[in-house]
């Protein structure tokens, strides 16, 4: 059995109290300096005779309470829209090709078209599915059975032209209820049922506890049948309601209405004709470490990865991904660029997970590598460079400038350097402190090197492109970038 884990973590300013001190006109008194513009206020005139000013406060006060309203009224729609519960619209669909087909419980298969007007000619096949339907379950006592609304039985088999996948409602319920839904997760759609109210009927309310199917959100999609009244009233968790009166069913339009899971809905009586909708129970699904693979590699590709896992029993291996992600390792796990993974990075993972392994994304640079729960942490640079750590050396300081500010960090020896030194030497030295100092950096980070997590790289005879992201750090005052590759690590049984 392979591990759980590859790795395993280790006063107010003086200009604003400036006044002219005086009344009058006299210049003299004006003793600001004029190069300071002054600035532009426009005043109220006085009256002149002196009048009381009472008027203008109930003017005052009026406008405040105005304003009040106003604010009161932001406020209000500004915490609806960052709450919003529900989402409608119109599907771009010519209602004549629209067709349904259903089986009786006589075992025949009919079909109904639409649009219907059941004022003006009720289809055959209307009353036939309707005798089919049965009564939605309520709570508490039921007092007026003949008027409860209906619901085609899911044992018997339903289709339908209409496909909300062949429209983007998904998409716009994406963008709708769920904004900060991630790359590599999406929604798909599942018929739920059909659900009918004619005239004089109307749907108590349906709580949530009926609909336990794992699903996020539910879409219903009003069928064009003529109807008056029938409003969906649709309840968040904390009761506030949304009411969608609908366009009674007009043939040249098909809506739809949808809503998060954990809200309860009901319709309203239905005053004329006959209203039929059909529900779509929207899942939310994704790919990664824990579920299937999304894609599926090629035959051949599976028999040319089959060899090189049989030579690799019983040892952690590794490949270097290939494709840029623009993500920084010091603000993101490695692991996160699996539902981004694309081109040939994606074909090898998926072709692993056929394979039953386990792949995890780990950060690598320099010969180390990075546990799974961990990022690249290079830190901040002071006086511990290899440049300033020169500069003390020149100056005749001993090696204890070198040491880090850090209790943890430990000190990086260097030679001593002459004045008459050869440049090329020195530049030399100074190289390998910094990449020292690096080293030690990265130790603390909690990397290991390659060797002693016994991870065996797998690569090509000529080297190819892999993945470089950029951590930044600080050295001596300038701005330095560390080239961080990403690894794709499996233990192979």
């Amino acid at each position: 059995m392979p591990p759980l884990s590859i790795l395993s973590s280790p006063t107010p300013s003086a200009a604003s109290r400036l006044s002219d001190g005086s009344r009058h006109s006299d210049t003299s008194s004006f003793s600001r300096n004029r190069s300071i513009p002054d600035f532009e206020i426009e005043r109220p005139l006085k009256s002149a005779n002196g009048g009381s000013k009472r008027p203008a406060m109930r003017r005052l006060q009026s406008d405040y309470s105005a304003e009040n309203a106003l604010r009161t009224s932001v406020s209000r729609m500004i915490a609806a829209k960052a709450r919003s519960f529900t989402a409608s619209g119109h599907i771009p669909l010519d209602p004549s090709a629209l067709v349904l087909f259903f089986r009786s419980k006589s075992g025949i298969t009919h079909s109904l078209d639409f649009p219907i007007d059941v004022d003006y000619d009720t289809p055959p096949a209307l009353d036939v599915l309707i005798a089919a339907c049965r009564p939605h379950s309520t709570a508490g006592i039921n007092v007026y059975p003949d008027r409860d609304s209906l619901f085609y039985p899911p044992n018997l088999p339903l289709t339908a032209t209409l496909e909300i996948a062949n429209h983007p409602i998904l998409e716009a319920v994406r963008n709708a209820l769920f904004p900060n839904l991630p790359t590599g997760h999406y929604l798909v759609a599942v018929r739920d049922r059909l659900e009918i109210v004619v005239s004089g009927c109307r749907m108590t309310p349906q709580p949530r506890t009926l609909r336990n199917d794992g699903r996020v959100a539910t879409v219903c999609v009003t069928l064009p049948v003529h109807y008056r009244g029938g409003a969906l009233v649709i309840r968040d968790v904390d009761g506030i309601e949304e009411k969608f009166f609908g366009v009674g069913g007009k043939p040249e339009v098909v809506e739809w209405t949808a809503y998060l899971a954990e809200c309860e809905y009901e319709l309203e009586t239905v005053t004329q004709g006959c209203r039929m909708s059909i529900s779509f129970a929207v899942h939310l699904k994704t790919y990664g470490p824990s579920v299937d693979p999304l894609i599926t590699p090629s035959e051949r590709f599976l028999d040319l990865l089959s060899p090189v896992l049989s030579l690799s029993r019983g040892r952690k291996v590794a490949f270097y991904l290939t494709q840029d992600y623009n993500v920084n390792p010091a603000e993101a796990l490695a692991e996160s660029l699996v539902p981004h993974l694309k081109g040939s990075d994606s074909l090898l993972y998926h072709a692993l997970k056929v394979y039953k392994l386990v792949p995890e994304l780990h950060w690598a640079a320099g010969g180390y590598i990075w546990p799974i729960d961990r990022t690249v942490e290079c830190g901040n640079e002071t006086n511990d460079s290899p440049t300033s750590a020169v500069a003390s050396m020149m100056a005749g300081f001993s090696t204890s400038a070198l040491s880090y500010s850090s209790p943890s960090r430990r000190t990086v020896p260097m030679r001593p350097m002459s004045y008459y030194g050869d440049p090329e030497e020195d530049e030399a030295e100074i190289l390998r402190a910094q990449s020292d100092i690096i080293r030690t950096r990265v130790e603390e980070s909690g990397a290991v090197p390659l060797s002693e997590a016994e991870i065996f790289i797998l690569s090509d005879w000529a080297p190819g492109p892999i993945s470089k992201e950029k951590v930044y750090f600080t050295s001596n005052g300038e701005l330095e970038k560390l080239i961080v590759n990403v690894l794709l690590v499996t233990y192979v049984p």
